[in-house]
C-alpha cells in the first residue's frame, strides 16, 4: 500500500479524534477526514505508519443516517465548523462519549453515572466575537485554481487550517448574529473602493490587518444588544482609520463602541498593545441572570475575556453554582477566574470569595465588575497561580470550603492541584474545556477527593470541542 491508493467500500465505524472517523482495515486502524459514522466510503490514502493509517474520503458509496446536509457554502474549506455534516444529536452523543473516554482512558478514574450532555438551544450564530483577517491575496480552491480566478482579489475572512499564511474570503459566516456579516462586507467594500491596502501575511507589507467584532446578548434574549467593533490596521494613518470607523458609525447604529490599534509587529495579537477607543464607550455590558433571581452586568472591554457562547455560558454557571452547593457561610476560591464571571456569579451565596488569575489586565476587569455589581465580598489577584497560591496566601485570606477552577485548556499545573490537596477544601468543582488535561488533573486530586457528579456541557455546536463539569467531594480521612 502505498499514498494516493483508493481503498474502496469502507464502512467508518465511529469517530475519533479531532473530528477524525475511525474505521478498521484487517485488524489496522484507518482515520478517515470527511466520514460520519455509518457511511461507506472510499478512501484515498494519505499517511502510512507502522500502527495506523490515514485517508481521506475521496466518494460516498452509501450516506449514513447519522449525515446531515451542511448549511455553510464554505463547509470544507473553513476550519471553524467542520462537523456541520454530522446531525446535532450525534454531534452530541460523541461529544458525551470524548468526556467518558477521556476520563477513563487518561484519568482511569471511577466515575459515577454521567448525565447527558447539555445541548446549546442555539447551534447558529451562538458566538459573541469573531476576527476576521485581511490578506492582500485570497486563497483560491482547487476549483477556482482550475478556472482561472485571479490570485490577485484580497480576502477579509478565516485563515486556512494549519496554514497561517492563508486566507479565503468569507461570503457569510453563520457563527455570529447581525450585523456581523453586514460589518464584515462594509469594512471589505469600502476598504477596496478607498484602496486601503490589505496586508500581505508573507511579505508584511499592507495596511489593514484584521477586524475583531465583539456582540452581546439580543434585547429580547434579556441583554443589551450592543456591538464593538476593533479595527487593527499596521501603522499610524489617521485618515484611513477615521474613515473606515466613520462609514461603519454612519451605517450601523447598534455599534456603540469604536475601537482600533496599530500594531507594526509580525503577529496580530495585541494584549500587549494600546488599543484606542475612537468613539463609543470603552466597553459592551453583557447581562446574565443570577442563579436565584436578578442580573449581573458584565463590562467587556477590547481585551476582555468572556466565554464565547453567552447563552450557554449561563447554563455552564449554573451547573457550577449548583455542584459548589454552597450554604452561605463558605470561603470560596475561584480559580482561573479570568474577568471574575464565575466569582461574581457565586458571590451572593457565599461569606467571601477570592478570586486568582494571571492576566493581570482580567483582574482589573474583575474588580470593576464587582464594583459595578455592588460586591463587596470579592476580592481579586493577579500572579501565577502556581506562585500565588501558596500556605502564606491561605493563612492571609482564609482556607477555602469550595474551591471552583477553570483552567484554560492546558488544564492546571500540577504544583497547583498539590496545593489543593493540602488546602483540603471539602468541595471543587472543575470546569474544563479540555476534558483530556482535566482528566490528568482529576488524577492526581484523586489522592484525596472523589467525583460525584460529571456534567459534559456543549459550548461550540458543529465542532469537535466540549466543555465538562466535575464536581468533587473531599474523600473521609
Amino acid at each position: 500500500m502505498k499514498k494516493g491508493d483508493i481503498l474502496e467500500n469502507i464502512t467508518i465505524d465511529t469517530m475519533a479524534a479531532e473530528g477524525k472517523c475511525l474505521a478498521r482495515l484487517d485488524g489496522q486502524v484507518l482515520f478517515i477526514q470527511g466520514g460520519a459514522p455509518g457511511d461507506i466510503v472510499d478512501v484515498e490514502i494519505t499517511k502510512i505508519k507502522s500502527t495506523f493509517l490515514e485517508g481521506r474520503v475521496k466518494s460516498i458509496v452509501k450516506f449514513s443516517d447519522a449525515r446531515a446536509t451542511p448549511f455553510c457554502r464554505h463547509f470544507g474549506t473553513c476550519g471553524g465548523c467542520s462537523w456541520q455534516h454530522i446531525n446535532y444529536d450525534t454531534q452530541l452523543l460523541y461529544k458525551q462519549q470524548q468526556v467518558i473516554d477521556n476520563l477513563e482512558r487518561i484519568g482511569g478514574l471511577e466515575l459515577p453515572q454521567i448525565r447527558p450532555i447539555v445541548g446549546s438551544a442555539l447551534w447558529k450564530y451562538y458566538r459573541n466575537k469573531l476576527d476576521y483577517t485581511f490578506s492582500s491575496h485570497r486563497w483560491l480552491t482547487k476549483e477556482e485554481l482550475q478556472s482561472n480566478a485571479s490570485m490577485s482579489e484580497p480576502a477579509l475572512g478565516y485563515h486556512i487550517p494549519r496554514m497561517y499564511d492563508r486566507v479565503f474570503d468569507v461570503t457569510e459566516c453563520h457563527l455570529q448574529p447581525d450585523p456581523s456579516n453586514a460589518i464584515r462586507v462594509a469594512v471589505k467594500d469600502y476598504a477596496l473602493r478607498q484602496s486601503i491596502p490589505f496586508f500581505d501575511l508573507r511579505k508584511q507589507i499592507g495596511f489593514l490587518r484584521t477586524l475583531t467584532i465583539r456582540n452581546t446578548m439580543p434585547v429580547a434574549a434579556g441583554g443589551t444588544g450592543e456591538v464593538m467593533v476593533i479595527l487593527q490596521v499596521t501603522y499610524d494613518e489617521m485618515k484611513w482609520i477615521v474613515s473606515i470607523l466613520e462609514h461603519l458609525e454612519a451605517k450601523f447604529p447598534a455599534i456603540s463602541s469604536f475601537h482600533y490599534v496599530i500594531n507594526g509587529k509580525k503577529n496580530d495579537t495585541f494584549a500587549d498593545l494600546e488599543i484606542v477607543c475612537w468613539k463609543g464607550n470603552p466597553f459592551i455590558t453583557e447581562r446574565m441572570e443570577k442563579p436565584l433571581g436578578g442580573s449581573l452586568d458584565f463590562r467587556v472591554g477590547p481585551k476582555s475575556f468572556y466565554q464565547t457562547n453567552s447563552a450557554q455560558a449561563k447554563e455552564l454557571y449554573k451547573i457550577a453554582f449548583q455542584f459548589a452547593a454552597l450554604k452561605g457561610d463558605e470561603v470560596v476560591y475561584d480559580l482561573y477566574t479570568g474577568t471574575g464571571t464565575i466569582a461574581s456569579y457565586v458571590s451572593g451565596h457565599a461569606s467571601k470569595v477570592v478570586g486568582l488569575e494571571y492576566v493581570s489586565a482580567a483582574v482589573e476587569d474583575a474588580r470593576v465588575n464587582a464594583s459595578v455589581n455592588g460586591i463587596a465580598n470579592a476580592s481579586f489577584f493577579a500572579g501565577d497561580i502556581k506562585d500565588l497560591l501558596n500556605e502564606s496566601f491561605l493563612v492571609q485570606h482564609g482556607r477555602p470550603d469550595v474551591v471552583i477552577t477553570d483552567p484554560p485548556r492546558a488544564g492546571m499545573h500540577e504544583d497547583v492541584c498539590r496545593m489543593l490537596l493540602k488546602a483540603a477544601p471539602s468541595r471543587i468543582v472543575y470546569v474544563s474545556c479540555n476534558p483530556a488535561t482535566q482528566a490528568r488533573d482529576l488524577k492526581l486530586l484523586a489522592e484525596r477527593y472523589e467525583i460525584c457528579d460529571v456534567q459534559p456541557v456543549d459550548m461550540f455546536p458543529h465542532t469537535t470541542h466540549v466543555e465538562n463539569v466535575v464536581s468533587l467531594r473531599a474523600r473521609p480521612q
